[in-house]
């Protein structure tokens, strides 16, 4: 029924109800459990009414950002789409509540709990509307991207980067996403908390996630605690943890895992192609040739790697010459079955960059649905394993990524092909790498590909805003502050981290014997410390919900609780956001709490003068001064100026101390933000075909992009997915809803060969 019910229906229903449950509570006794639900009710009273007219604002011109008619996607719509979810959430809640408040099993600190987690959930819903609103007025029709002097965009940015982030990280995770996929981005979440706390401690990923699994029981149990954490981690930790976390899949134990449920293909082969220049014809006239030399940014001349995936054994694939590049992989190389019939060569190969933020993850990763590609398109695939940032900063992937195109262009009948069709395909990060390899194949004059599929790509790494980034600051998998650390890091503002250069020198098999011992040793030592830990917080949650006696002559358990001057959850423990913490009762209350109040002290340790893809550089200016003129200057501009009288949104208490404060003019360079391209670059591209996902950070990079190339006579096409995150296909076995999206993906690439 939510679905189909009008903004402001919606919105009327949910304050009816919550004024039904006010008045209910409010005739229950002094007791600090009906005080907090009766104040949480008012809170989603005065939230819902106040949140309704800047989402009306938004939907009212939302449809001057979309591509086209049948295209109905932008950052705007996102914001609000996401806003309703949460609205719907609240009024489902609100009806349970109003249903069952009189039944003896009416579990009380649950639904406190979970009202009061949401109810600051909106509340930050209602900030980032706010912000969209001053996105929307500021911006000419049709351009997503805040558009300003730098210094009113530094302001802007700097203001929405201290808001409070937790919230969305505990009960409320992945609230936006469809259900089915909501168990695993808890899944992650509990697994990103856990490995965060033992990162650096074992150095590798299989020692970590050892120990990692004795500590998140309580994670499990406590999403508020859950939620604190995930906020700590994803502020402070950098982007050196990130690669740790996101190369688990990367661990041999689980990459066999993830395979068993893959399809299976007869050729999966790691090859080594040597840094060796080599002439290719020119498109204008096959006659002349020019010269294509191997990488040589940061660290010269080195071979790349790539990963050929075919379902079926086709001519060249075993020819002598291919298999002089073959790189050992241990046990994965060996082919036990009796060997095949040869099969012709495909008329069609797929060149594929793989994701992971320019910092982590290699083709063995997405070999599950690149298999599953093989198959459905019989075409063979090419997989580069570029050189990952902050080793290996722009323009190192890109000249790896161009080298490699270019050989699998000369030489694709050792890959199984005629090369008669050519697509270049990636996602996130490898989208990128597909646009501006063809741009650079294009400016070279040697062949570009015959079409782009990009699975929601990143196109604009310039220090901006637009509205669907405003979604990083509730994203589970793209965070905030991890964005500017990925992309700092492939702008070569990350140093290379040296302290695992002896992991390097123990090679593979060494950190698997190393990984092992202390396997053995954390099963040991960390299975009693889990089961203390584990006891100690059952004792702490079994005091706090210790709830007296009831007098005999009361109605239900619930409305004996309702009464207690103690109630059910305690209020020393950890819980969720309330109106005390929302700043809803004055300045006063919220000097006492300074976890919870934005000072300028506050200001001046944790927000950065620069931050990179999120703030322009100001110079060296400290960020206390920053704050001071904001405060007077610049919010009489308009930046602090958004919010209405008497609304204060929660501020975070990391604040962005460990935002890199970088930003590189090479951000602006097309070919690492190609968005920027001039149109000539752009007119270049061969037909692109872009898959997004409506609730994603990098929605409106795409939406532009495709615009750009829509109003450039380009063809062009853009296909939205609802209610997925950003890297469904790595999820294309999870649920029907990835199944489906994945599926698009082929059928885009299908279009192209």
């Amino acid at each position: 029924l939510t679905n189909t019910m009008d903004l402001r229906t919606m919105t009327q229903s949910l304050v009816t109800l919550a004024e039904d449950n006010m008045a209910f509570f409010s005739s229950q006794g002094p007791g600090e459990t009906a005080r907090r639900l009766w104040d949480v009710f008012a809170g989603i009273r005065e939230q819902a009414l106040g949140l309704e007219p800047p989402l009306g604002h938004l939907l009212g011109k939302a449809h001057l950002f979309d591509l086209d008619a049948e295209t109905p996607a932008n950052g705007f719509r996102s914001l609000v789409h996401t806003a309703r979810c949460c609205l719907a959430h609240l009024l489902h809640k609100s009806r349970y509540v109003a249903a069952n408040r009189r039944s003896i099993f009416f579990r009380t600190s649950h639904n406190l709990a979970e009202l009061e987690a949401y109810l600051a959930a909106l509340t930050q819903l209602r900030a980032l509307a706010y912000y969209a609103q001053r996105l929307l007025d500021t911006n000419q029709p049709g351009r997503l991207f805040f558009e300003g002097d730098e210094r009113l965009i530094a302001d802007f940015l700097r203001e929405y980067v201290t808001l409070h982030k937790g919230c969305f990280y505990g009960r409320c995770l992945g609230f936006q996403f469809t259900p089915a996929i909501r168990p695993f981005l808890q899944t992650i979440s509990i697994g990103l908390v856990s490995f965060g706390e033992h990162y650096k401690r074992n150095e590798t990923g299989l020692g970590v996630t050892a120990s990692s699994l004795f500590t998140s029981g309580r994670f499990a149990i406590d999403p508020e605690l859950r939620g604190a954490e995930f906020e700590r981690i994803t502020q402070n930790l950098d982007v050196h943890f990130w690669k740790a976390f996101w190369n688990i899949t990367e661990i041999e134990v689980l990459s066999s895992l993830a395979n068993m449920a893959s399809a299976t293909v007869r050729v999966s082969r790691l090859l080594s192609l040597p840094p060796e220049a080599f002439e290719m014809p020119l498109t204008a006239d096959p006659k002349l040739t020019v010269t294509i030399s191997p990488a040589l940014a940061h660290t010269g001349p080195g071979p790349v790697l790539v990963r050929l995936i075919s379902y079926d054994l086709r001519e060249g694939q075993d020819s002598k010459e291919l298999s002089s590049l073959v790189k050992s992989e241990g046990p994965r190389s060996l082919e036990l079955r009796p060997r095949p019939q040869q099969a012709p060569r495909s008329r069609s190969l797929v060149v594929h960059i793989h994701g992971g933020g320019f910092v982590a993850q290699t083709s063995k990763s997405h070999e599950p649905y690149l298999k599953s590609w093989a198959q459905e398109l019989g075409a063979p695939i090419l997989s580069i394993d570029y050189s990952l940032a902050p080793e290996a900063p722009f323009p190192r992937a890109l000249e790896e990524c161009f080298y490699a195109y270019c050989w699998a262009v000369k030489h694709c009948a050792l890959l199984g092909s005629t090369g008669e069709r050519i697509c270049l395909a990636g996602d996130s990060a490898g989208g990128n790498l597909c646009f501006t390899v063809s741009l650079r194949a294009a400016a070279y004059g040697v062949r570009v590909p015959d079409g782009i599929m990009a699975a929601y790509p990143a196109t604009m790494l310039q220090s901006t805003a637009s509205p669907s980034r405003l979604l990083s600051l509730m994203d589970p998998l793209l965070p905030l502050s991890v964005l500017s650390k990925c992309v700092s890091a492939y702008a070569g503002g990350e140093t290379e981290d040296h302290s695992d250069s002896d992991q390097k020198a123990l090679g593979m098999m060494g950190l698997v014997r190393r990984d092992t011992a202390l396997l053995l040793r954390d099963l040991r030592l960390n299975a009693s410390s889990w089961l203390n830990s584990f006891l100690e917080l059952s004792k702490h949650k079994a005091h706090t919900n210790l709830v007296p006696v009831v007098e005999p002559m009361r109605r239900s358990v619930s409305e004996a609780a309702l009464a207690q001057p103690e109630g059910p959850l305690g209020t020393d423990s950890l819980k969720s956001l309330t109106l005390h913490d929302l700043s809803l009762k004055g300045s006063s209350e919220t000097s006492e709490n300074p976890e919870l109040s934005l000072s300028a002290e506050t200001l001046a340790s944790s927000t950065p003068s620069d931050v990179n893809f999120l703030l322009q550089s100001e110079g060296t200016v400290e960020a206390a001064k920053a704050q001071e003129e904001m405060s007077t200057k610049d919010r009489s501009r308009g930046v602090g100026a958004a919010f209405p009288e008497g609304f204060h949104p929660r501020r975070s208490s990391q604040g962005a101390t460990r935002i890199p404060l970088y930003s590189s003019p090479i951000a602006k360079n097309p070919f690492m933000s190609p968005l920027l391209a001039p149109d000539s670059m752009l007119q270049s591209l061969p037909p692109v075909h872009i898959v997004a996902c409506a609730l994603d950070p990098m929605l409106d990079d795409s939406v532009m992009f495709a615009r750009r190339l829509r109003s450039l006579g380009q063809p062009v096409t853009l296909r939205v997915v609802e209610d997925l995150p950003h890297g469904f296909l790595s999820l294309a076995a999870l649920c029907r809803e990835t199944r489906q999206a994945a599926a698009l993906c082929v059928e885009r690439i299908r279009l192209i060969l």
